[in-house]
Protein backbone atom coordinates (compact mmCIF):
# COMPACT_ATOMS: atom_id res chain seq x y z
CA UNK A 1 0.00 0.00 0.00
CA UNK A 2 1.38 3.42 -0.99
CA UNK A 3 2.07 5.68 2.02
CA UNK A 4 1.29 9.39 1.78
CA UNK A 5 3.25 10.56 4.83
CA UNK A 6 5.18 9.28 7.83
CA UNK A 7 3.13 11.14 10.45
CA UNK A 8 1.08 8.56 12.37
CA UNK A 9 -1.86 9.08 14.70
CA UNK A 10 -4.04 6.29 16.12
CA UNK A 11 -6.88 7.23 13.77
CA UNK A 12 -4.58 7.30 10.76
CA UNK A 13 -2.98 4.01 11.75
CA UNK A 14 -6.42 2.39 11.94
CA UNK A 15 -7.41 3.91 8.58
CA UNK A 16 -4.24 2.53 6.99
CA UNK A 17 -4.96 -0.92 8.41
CA UNK A 18 -8.51 -0.77 7.09
CA UNK A 19 -7.40 0.30 3.60
CA UNK A 20 -4.65 -2.33 3.52
CA UNK A 21 -7.09 -5.05 4.56
CA UNK A 22 -9.54 -4.05 1.81
CA UNK A 23 -6.73 -4.00 -0.77
CA UNK A 24 -5.56 -7.49 0.20
CA UNK A 25 -9.11 -8.75 -0.25
CA UNK A 26 -9.31 -7.06 -3.65
CA UNK A 27 -6.12 -8.81 -4.81
CA UNK A 28 -7.31 -12.21 -3.61
CA UNK A 29 -10.78 -11.83 -5.03
CA UNK A 30 -9.59 -10.44 -8.38
CA UNK A 31 -6.37 -12.33 -9.23
CA UNK A 32 -4.37 -11.12 -12.21
CA UNK A 33 -6.41 -7.94 -12.69
CA UNK A 34 -3.43 -5.62 -12.54
CA UNK A 35 -5.13 -2.50 -13.93
CA UNK A 36 -7.95 -2.80 -11.41
CA UNK A 37 -5.47 -3.37 -8.58
CA UNK A 38 -3.51 -0.26 -9.62
CA UNK A 39 -6.59 1.96 -9.68
CA UNK A 40 -7.80 0.72 -6.30
CA UNK A 41 -4.35 1.05 -4.70
CA UNK A 42 -4.00 4.68 -5.76
CA UNK A 43 -7.50 5.47 -4.53
CA UNK A 44 -7.13 3.77 -1.15
CA UNK A 45 -3.83 5.47 -0.40
CA UNK A 46 -5.34 8.85 -1.25
CA UNK A 47 -8.45 8.65 0.93
CA UNK A 48 -6.73 7.55 4.17
CA UNK A 49 -6.95 11.10 5.64
CA UNK A 50 -10.74 11.08 5.10
CA UNK A 51 -11.06 7.58 6.55
CA UNK A 52 -9.12 8.66 9.65
CA UNK A 53 -11.49 11.56 10.20
CA UNK A 54 -14.71 9.55 9.76
CA UNK A 55 -14.55 6.05 11.38
CA UNK A 56 -18.20 5.46 10.41
CA UNK A 57 -16.95 4.63 6.89
CA UNK A 58 -15.17 1.54 8.22
CA UNK A 59 -18.06 0.57 10.48
CA UNK A 60 -20.47 0.68 7.54
CA UNK A 61 -18.10 -1.16 5.17
CA UNK A 62 -17.97 1.71 2.69
CA UNK A 63 -14.66 0.64 1.09
CA UNK A 64 -15.74 -2.97 0.77
CA UNK A 65 -18.94 -1.88 -0.96
CA UNK A 66 -17.25 0.76 -3.14
CA UNK A 67 -14.64 -1.62 -4.51
CA UNK A 68 -17.11 -4.38 -5.41
CA UNK A 69 -19.26 -3.68 -8.51
CA UNK A 70 -22.99 -3.67 -8.00
CA UNK A 71 -23.20 -5.68 -11.21
CA UNK A 72 -20.73 -7.08 -13.76
CA UNK A 73 -22.22 -8.33 -17.02
CA UNK A 74 -20.23 -10.44 -19.51
CA UNK A 75 -21.69 -11.66 -22.78
CA UNK A 76 -20.78 -13.07 -26.17
CA UNK A 77 -21.16 -11.07 -29.39
CA UNK A 78 -21.51 -13.15 -32.58
CA UNK A 79 -21.29 -11.26 -35.89
CA UNK A 80 -20.46 -11.92 -39.54
CA UNK A 81 -17.83 -10.23 -41.65
CA UNK A 82 -18.29 -9.18 -45.28
CA UNK A 83 -17.24 -12.65 -46.46
CA UNK A 84 -19.92 -14.30 -44.35
CA UNK A 85 -17.49 -15.70 -41.75
CA UNK A 86 -18.82 -15.79 -38.20
CA UNK A 87 -16.74 -14.17 -35.43
CA UNK A 88 -17.34 -14.12 -31.69
CA UNK A 89 -16.17 -11.34 -29.38
CA UNK A 90 -16.67 -10.79 -25.67
CA UNK A 91 -18.67 -7.89 -24.32
CA UNK A 92 -18.67 -6.29 -20.86
CA UNK A 93 -20.68 -3.80 -18.82
CA UNK A 94 -19.76 -3.01 -15.24
CA UNK A 95 -22.41 -1.14 -13.26
CA UNK A 96 -20.14 -0.13 -10.42
CA UNK A 97 -21.97 2.33 -8.19
CA UNK A 98 -25.36 4.08 -8.47
CA UNK A 99 -25.39 5.97 -5.15
CA UNK A 100 -25.69 9.43 -6.70
CA UNK A 101 -27.39 8.62 -10.00
CA UNK A 102 -27.80 6.15 -12.89
CA UNK A 103 -24.65 4.39 -14.04
CA UNK A 104 -22.76 6.54 -16.57
CA UNK A 105 -19.65 5.67 -18.52
CA UNK A 106 -18.33 4.94 -21.98
CA UNK A 107 -18.03 1.87 -24.19
CA UNK A 108 -14.56 0.90 -25.42
CA UNK A 109 -13.99 -1.27 -28.50
CA UNK A 110 -10.35 -2.38 -28.50
CA UNK A 111 -8.50 -5.74 -28.53
CA UNK A 112 -7.07 -4.99 -25.06
CA UNK A 113 -10.50 -4.84 -23.41
CA UNK A 114 -10.83 -7.31 -20.54
CA UNK A 115 -12.63 -7.63 -17.25
CA UNK A 116 -9.73 -5.92 -15.47
CA UNK A 117 -9.68 -2.97 -17.88
CA UNK A 118 -13.43 -2.46 -17.66
CA UNK A 119 -13.43 -2.70 -13.87
CA UNK A 120 -10.60 -0.19 -13.45
CA UNK A 121 -12.34 2.22 -15.83
CA UNK A 122 -15.69 1.77 -14.08
CA UNK A 123 -14.13 2.25 -10.65
CA UNK A 124 -12.43 5.49 -11.72
CA UNK A 125 -15.70 6.63 -13.28
CA UNK A 126 -17.45 6.63 -9.88
CA UNK A 127 -15.28 9.45 -8.58
CA UNK A 128 -14.88 11.27 -11.88
CA UNK A 129 -18.64 11.50 -12.20
CA UNK A 130 -18.97 12.59 -8.58
CA UNK A 131 -16.48 15.42 -9.17
CA UNK A 132 -18.63 16.90 -11.95
CA UNK A 133 -21.29 17.75 -9.37
CA UNK A 134 -23.90 16.11 -11.59
CA UNK A 135 -26.21 13.23 -10.53
CA UNK A 136 -24.50 10.32 -12.29
CA UNK A 137 -23.08 7.07 -10.95
CA UNK A 138 -20.14 5.06 -12.24
CA UNK A 139 -20.11 2.43 -14.99
CA UNK A 140 -18.11 1.33 -18.03
CA UNK A 141 -18.31 -1.22 -20.82
CA UNK A 142 -16.97 -2.42 -24.12
CA UNK A 143 -15.72 -5.35 -26.11
CA UNK A 144 -12.46 -6.89 -27.34
CA UNK A 145 -13.43 -5.91 -30.90
CA UNK A 146 -11.11 -3.86 -33.10
CA UNK A 147 -13.01 -1.53 -35.47
CA UNK A 148 -9.77 -0.65 -37.29
CA UNK A 149 -9.72 -2.11 -40.78
CA UNK A 150 -13.41 -3.10 -40.64
CA UNK A 151 -15.94 -1.91 -43.18
CA UNK A 152 -18.89 0.22 -42.11
CA UNK A 153 -21.16 -2.78 -42.69
CA UNK A 154 -19.02 -5.00 -40.43
CA UNK A 155 -18.97 -2.38 -37.68
CA UNK A 156 -22.73 -2.00 -38.00
CA UNK A 157 -23.37 -5.74 -37.68
CA UNK A 158 -21.08 -5.93 -34.66
CA UNK A 159 -22.76 -2.95 -32.97
CA UNK A 160 -26.20 -4.41 -33.59
CA UNK A 161 -25.20 -7.75 -32.05
CA UNK A 162 -23.55 -5.97 -29.10
CA UNK A 163 -26.64 -3.83 -28.43
CA UNK A 164 -28.99 -6.81 -28.70
CA UNK A 165 -27.57 -8.03 -25.38
CA UNK A 166 -26.65 -4.69 -23.79
CA UNK A 167 -30.16 -3.30 -24.32
CA UNK A 168 -31.45 -5.60 -21.58
CA UNK A 169 -29.41 -3.75 -18.98
CA UNK A 170 -29.53 -0.03 -19.87
CA UNK A 171 -32.00 2.86 -19.98
CA UNK A 172 -32.18 6.62 -19.30
CA UNK A 173 -32.83 6.11 -15.58
CA UNK A 174 -30.72 2.96 -15.16
CA UNK A 175 -27.48 3.04 -17.15
CA UNK A 176 -26.44 5.50 -19.86
CA UNK A 177 -23.42 4.44 -21.98
CA UNK A 178 -21.39 6.77 -24.18
CA UNK A 179 -18.34 6.47 -26.43
CA UNK A 180 -14.71 5.80 -25.58
CA UNK A 181 -11.73 4.41 -27.50
CA UNK A 182 -13.00 2.82 -30.73
CA UNK A 183 -16.54 4.09 -30.21
CA UNK A 184 -17.27 7.37 -31.96
CA UNK A 185 -20.22 8.91 -33.75
CA UNK A 186 -20.51 6.06 -36.27
CA UNK A 187 -20.67 3.38 -33.59
CA UNK A 188 -23.04 5.35 -31.34
CA UNK A 189 -25.38 5.77 -34.30
CA UNK A 190 -25.48 2.05 -35.01
CA UNK A 191 -25.92 1.24 -31.31
CA UNK A 192 -28.75 3.74 -30.88
CA UNK A 193 -30.52 2.54 -34.01
CA UNK A 194 -30.53 -1.03 -32.75
CA UNK A 195 -31.66 0.02 -29.27
CA UNK A 196 -34.56 1.99 -30.76
CA UNK A 197 -35.59 -0.98 -32.90
CA UNK A 198 -35.46 -3.44 -29.99
CA UNK A 199 -37.27 -1.19 -27.50
CA UNK A 200 -39.76 0.32 -29.96
CA UNK A 201 -39.33 3.75 -28.41
CA UNK A 202 -37.11 6.81 -28.83
CA UNK A 203 -35.24 7.04 -25.52
CA UNK A 204 -32.77 9.74 -26.53
CA UNK A 205 -31.30 9.76 -23.02
CA UNK A 206 -30.18 6.12 -23.17
CA UNK A 207 -26.93 6.86 -25.03
CA UNK A 208 -24.83 10.02 -25.16
CA UNK A 209 -22.41 11.17 -27.81
CA UNK A 210 -25.24 10.98 -30.35
CA UNK A 211 -25.40 12.87 -33.63
CA UNK A 212 -26.92 16.34 -33.53
CA UNK A 213 -29.89 15.25 -35.66
CA UNK A 214 -31.18 12.80 -33.05
CA UNK A 215 -30.53 14.29 -29.64
CA UNK A 216 -26.80 14.90 -29.48
CA UNK A 217 -25.22 17.92 -27.84
CA UNK A 218 -23.03 20.59 -29.33
CA UNK A 219 -19.54 20.59 -27.77
CA UNK A 220 -19.75 16.85 -26.90
CA UNK A 221 -17.12 15.99 -29.52
CA UNK A 222 -14.74 18.59 -28.13
CA UNK A 223 -15.63 18.15 -24.46
CA UNK A 224 -12.92 15.85 -23.07
CA UNK A 225 -10.07 17.60 -24.88
CA UNK A 226 -11.34 21.10 -24.13
CA UNK A 227 -12.05 20.17 -20.52
CA UNK A 228 -8.54 18.79 -20.12
CA UNK A 229 -7.08 22.10 -21.22
CA UNK A 230 -9.44 24.12 -19.00
CA UNK A 231 -8.31 22.06 -16.01
CA UNK A 232 -4.63 22.43 -16.97
CA UNK A 233 -5.12 26.18 -17.39
CA UNK A 234 -6.31 26.34 -13.76
CA UNK A 235 -3.31 24.30 -12.56
CA UNK A 236 -0.95 26.66 -14.36
CA UNK A 237 -2.78 29.76 -13.12
CA UNK A 238 -2.26 28.64 -9.51
CA UNK A 239 1.48 29.03 -10.18
CA UNK A 240 1.06 32.28 -12.15
CA UNK A 241 1.63 30.48 -15.44
CA UNK A 242 -0.43 30.30 -18.65
CA UNK A 243 -0.43 28.30 -21.90
CA UNK A 244 0.96 31.33 -23.72
CA UNK A 245 4.19 30.46 -25.60
CA UNK A 246 4.40 27.03 -23.95
CA UNK A 247 5.55 23.99 -25.94
CA UNK A 248 3.01 21.20 -25.55
CA UNK A 249 3.38 17.50 -26.36
CA UNK A 250 0.29 15.31 -26.70
CA UNK A 251 0.20 11.54 -26.94
CA UNK A 252 -2.54 10.07 -29.09
CA UNK A 253 -4.34 11.56 -32.06
CA UNK A 254 -7.91 10.54 -31.40
CA UNK A 255 -10.82 12.64 -30.25
CA UNK A 256 -9.36 13.71 -26.88
CA UNK A 257 -5.94 14.53 -28.28
CA UNK A 258 -7.26 16.48 -31.27
CA UNK A 259 -9.43 18.83 -29.26
CA UNK A 260 -6.90 19.22 -26.47
CA UNK A 261 -4.42 20.35 -29.14
CA UNK A 262 -6.99 22.70 -30.65
CA UNK A 263 -7.85 24.40 -27.36
CA UNK A 264 -4.22 24.58 -26.20
CA UNK A 265 -3.27 26.40 -29.40
CA UNK A 266 -6.26 28.73 -28.99
CA UNK A 267 -4.81 29.65 -25.58
CA UNK A 268 -1.44 30.54 -27.11
CA UNK A 269 0.54 27.30 -26.84
CA UNK A 270 2.50 25.61 -29.61
CA UNK A 271 1.63 21.92 -29.81
CA UNK A 272 4.74 20.37 -31.32
CA UNK A 273 3.89 16.66 -31.39
CA UNK A 274 1.19 13.99 -31.27
CA UNK A 275 1.20 10.26 -31.85
CA UNK A 276 -0.63 7.05 -32.61
CA UNK A 277 0.20 3.45 -31.78
CA UNK A 278 2.84 3.29 -34.55
CA UNK A 279 4.87 6.43 -33.79
CA UNK A 280 4.76 10.20 -33.43
CA UNK A 281 4.98 13.29 -35.60
CA UNK A 282 7.03 16.31 -34.58
CA UNK A 283 6.20 19.66 -36.15
CA UNK A 284 8.19 22.42 -34.41
CA UNK A 285 6.07 25.08 -36.15
CA UNK A 286 2.96 23.72 -34.45
CA UNK A 287 0.73 20.82 -35.40
CA UNK A 288 -1.77 21.65 -38.17
CA UNK A 289 -4.98 20.66 -36.38
CA UNK A 290 -7.27 20.68 -39.46
CA UNK A 291 -4.83 18.32 -41.20
CA UNK A 292 -4.88 15.91 -38.25
CA UNK A 293 -8.70 16.06 -38.16
CA UNK A 294 -8.83 15.20 -41.85
CA UNK A 295 -6.49 12.23 -41.39
CA UNK A 296 -8.02 10.78 -38.25
CA UNK A 297 -11.70 11.76 -38.34
CA UNK A 298 -12.42 11.64 -42.08
CA UNK A 299 -9.85 9.42 -43.79
CA UNK A 300 -9.11 7.19 -40.75
CA UNK A 301 -5.42 7.01 -41.68
CA UNK A 302 -2.25 6.64 -39.63
CA UNK A 303 -0.60 9.77 -38.25
CA UNK A 304 2.54 9.28 -40.37
CA UNK A 305 0.46 10.37 -43.40
CA UNK A 306 0.72 13.91 -41.96
CA UNK A 307 4.11 14.13 -43.69
CA UNK A 308 2.46 13.87 -47.10
CA UNK A 309 1.19 17.43 -46.71
CA UNK A 310 3.77 18.66 -44.18
CA UNK A 311 7.19 17.49 -45.43
CA UNK A 312 9.03 19.71 -42.93
CA UNK A 313 7.67 17.66 -40.03
CA UNK A 314 9.40 14.53 -38.72
CA UNK A 315 7.94 11.10 -38.07
CA UNK A 316 9.54 8.76 -35.52
CA UNK A 317 8.33 5.20 -35.82
CA UNK A 318 7.74 3.43 -32.48
CA UNK A 319 9.10 6.54 -30.79
CA UNK A 320 8.44 7.97 -27.35
CA UNK A 321 6.67 11.28 -27.88
CA UNK A 322 7.62 12.33 -24.34
CA UNK A 323 11.31 12.42 -25.30
CA UNK A 324 10.68 15.86 -26.81
CA UNK A 325 11.38 18.85 -24.54
CA UNK A 326 8.16 20.57 -23.52
CA UNK A 327 6.62 22.61 -20.73
CA UNK A 328 3.22 20.84 -20.78
CA UNK A 329 2.61 17.14 -21.44
CA UNK A 330 -0.91 15.83 -22.10
CA UNK A 331 -1.01 12.01 -22.24
CA UNK A 332 -4.19 11.20 -24.20
CA UNK A 333 -3.56 7.69 -25.52
CA UNK A 334 -3.98 4.78 -23.11
CA UNK A 335 -3.27 3.46 -19.62
CA UNK A 336 0.29 3.27 -18.21
CA UNK A 337 1.94 4.99 -21.16
CA UNK A 338 4.13 7.12 -18.85
CA UNK A 339 6.31 4.95 -16.63
CA UNK A 340 9.03 6.09 -14.24
CA UNK A 341 11.64 6.31 -17.02
CA UNK A 342 9.46 8.53 -19.22
CA UNK A 343 8.44 10.63 -16.23
CA UNK A 344 12.08 11.24 -15.31
CA UNK A 345 12.83 12.23 -18.90
CA UNK A 346 10.04 14.80 -18.84
CA UNK A 347 11.29 16.13 -15.49
CA UNK A 348 14.90 16.36 -16.70
CA UNK A 349 13.76 18.38 -19.71
CA UNK A 350 11.88 20.92 -17.60
CA UNK A 351 8.21 19.95 -17.84
CA UNK A 352 6.01 22.22 -15.71
CA UNK A 353 2.70 20.38 -15.89
CA UNK A 354 1.34 16.94 -16.80
CA UNK A 355 -2.42 16.44 -17.11
CA UNK A 356 -4.04 13.13 -18.00
CA UNK A 357 -6.43 13.08 -20.95
CA UNK A 358 -6.46 9.27 -21.06
CA UNK A 359 -7.57 7.06 -18.18
CA UNK A 360 -4.66 6.19 -15.84
CA UNK A 361 -1.88 6.90 -18.39
CA UNK A 362 0.73 7.35 -15.63
CA UNK A 363 2.02 4.57 -13.42
CA UNK A 364 2.08 5.03 -9.65
CA UNK A 365 5.89 5.36 -9.80
CA UNK A 366 5.62 8.10 -12.44
CA UNK A 367 3.09 10.02 -10.35
CA UNK A 368 5.37 9.84 -7.31
CA UNK A 369 8.24 11.28 -9.37
CA UNK A 370 6.11 14.17 -10.60
CA UNK A 371 5.08 15.05 -7.05
CA UNK A 372 8.61 14.69 -5.67
CA UNK A 373 9.95 17.08 -8.32
CA UNK A 374 7.29 19.76 -8.05
CA UNK A 375 5.62 19.04 -11.39
CA UNK A 376 1.97 20.08 -11.52
CA UNK A 377 -0.01 16.87 -12.02
CA UNK A 378 -3.66 16.59 -13.04
CA UNK A 379 -5.02 13.06 -12.51
CA UNK A 380 -7.41 11.61 -15.06
CA UNK A 381 -10.48 11.41 -12.84
CA UNK A 382 -10.36 15.19 -12.50
CA UNK A 383 -8.60 16.39 -15.64
CA UNK A 384 -10.54 14.38 -18.23
CA UNK A 385 -13.98 14.64 -16.65
CA UNK A 386 -15.16 17.06 -19.35
CA UNK A 387 -16.48 14.33 -21.60
CA UNK A 388 -18.79 12.76 -19.05
CA UNK A 389 -19.80 16.22 -17.80
CA UNK A 390 -21.10 17.19 -21.23
CA UNK A 391 -22.65 13.73 -21.60
CA UNK A 392 -24.69 14.53 -18.49
CA UNK A 393 -25.57 17.90 -20.01
CA UNK A 394 -26.71 16.01 -23.11
CA UNK A 395 -28.95 13.89 -20.85
CA UNK A 396 -30.40 17.10 -19.40
CA UNK A 397 -31.15 18.44 -22.87
CA UNK A 398 -32.77 15.14 -23.87
CA UNK A 399 -34.92 15.19 -20.75
CA UNK A 400 -36.31 18.64 -21.57
CA UNK A 401 -36.40 18.14 -25.37
CA UNK A 402 -34.22 21.23 -25.78
CA UNK A 403 -30.91 21.93 -27.54
CA UNK A 404 -28.37 24.34 -26.10
CA UNK A 405 -25.96 26.46 -28.15
CA UNK A 406 -22.27 25.57 -28.50
CA UNK A 407 -21.36 28.63 -26.45
CA UNK A 408 -23.80 27.71 -23.67
CA UNK A 409 -22.48 24.15 -23.34
CA UNK A 410 -18.85 25.26 -23.60
CA UNK A 411 -19.33 27.88 -20.88
CA UNK A 412 -20.90 25.25 -18.61
CA UNK A 413 -18.03 22.86 -19.36
CA UNK A 414 -15.52 25.56 -18.45
CA UNK A 415 -17.38 26.24 -15.21
CA UNK A 416 -17.50 22.54 -14.29
CA UNK A 417 -13.78 21.97 -14.96
CA UNK A 418 -12.83 25.08 -12.99
CA UNK A 419 -14.98 23.89 -10.10
CA UNK A 420 -13.43 20.41 -10.23
CA UNK A 421 -9.97 21.98 -9.97
CA UNK A 422 -11.02 24.23 -7.09
CA UNK A 423 -12.72 21.42 -5.15
CA UNK A 424 -9.77 19.07 -5.66
CA UNK A 425 -7.26 21.71 -4.64
CA UNK A 426 -9.27 22.68 -1.56
CA UNK A 427 -9.69 19.03 -0.49
CA UNK A 428 -5.94 18.44 -0.85
CA UNK A 429 -5.23 21.42 1.40
CA UNK A 430 -8.02 20.55 3.86
CA UNK A 431 -6.57 17.06 4.39
CA UNK A 432 -2.93 18.09 4.67
CA UNK A 433 -1.61 17.49 1.13
CA UNK A 434 -1.62 20.92 -0.47
CA UNK A 435 -0.97 20.79 -4.21
CA UNK A 436 -1.51 17.03 -4.48
CA UNK A 437 -4.49 16.82 -6.81
CA UNK A 438 -4.47 13.01 -6.75
CA UNK A 439 -5.31 13.13 -3.06
CA UNK A 440 -7.64 16.09 -3.51
CA UNK A 441 -9.67 14.68 -6.39
CA UNK A 442 -9.98 11.23 -4.84
CA UNK A 443 -11.18 12.62 -1.52
CA UNK A 444 -13.53 15.19 -3.08
CA UNK A 445 -15.10 12.53 -5.28
CA UNK A 446 -15.18 9.91 -2.52
CA UNK A 447 -16.88 12.00 0.17
CA UNK A 448 -19.98 12.72 -1.90
CA UNK A 449 -20.44 9.06 -2.82
CA UNK A 450 -19.59 7.66 0.62
CA UNK A 451 -21.86 10.05 2.49
CA UNK A 452 -24.72 9.24 0.11
CA UNK A 453 -24.16 5.53 0.65
CA UNK A 454 -24.46 6.07 4.40
CA UNK A 455 -27.81 7.76 3.82
CA UNK A 456 -29.09 4.86 1.71
CA UNK A 457 -28.36 2.19 4.33
CA UNK A 458 -26.77 -1.19 3.72
CA UNK A 459 -27.60 -2.00 0.12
Amino acid sequence: MVQLSTTVTPAKEQAEKYAASVFETIKKRNPGEEEFHQAVEEFLASVIPALAEQPEYEKQGILERLTEPERLITFRIPWTDDQGKVHVNRGFRVQFNSAIGPYKGGLRFHPSVSGSIIKFLGFEQIFKNSLTGLPIGGGKGGADFDPKGKSDAEVMRFCQSFMTELSKHIGPDTDVPAGDIGVGGREIGYLFGQYKRLQNRFDAGTLTGKGLTYGGSLTRTEATGYGLVYFTREMLAAKNETFQNKKVVVSGSGNVAIYAMEKAQELGATVIACSDSNGYIHDPNGIDIPAVKQLKEVERKRIKEYLQTHPDADYVENGNVFELPCQVALPCATQNEINAEKAQLLIDQGVLAVAEGANMPSTLEAIDLFHQNGVLFGPAKAANAGGVAVSALEMAQNGTRLSWSFEQVDAELDRIMTTIYQNSSEAATRYGHEGNLVVGSNIAGFLKVADTMLLHGII
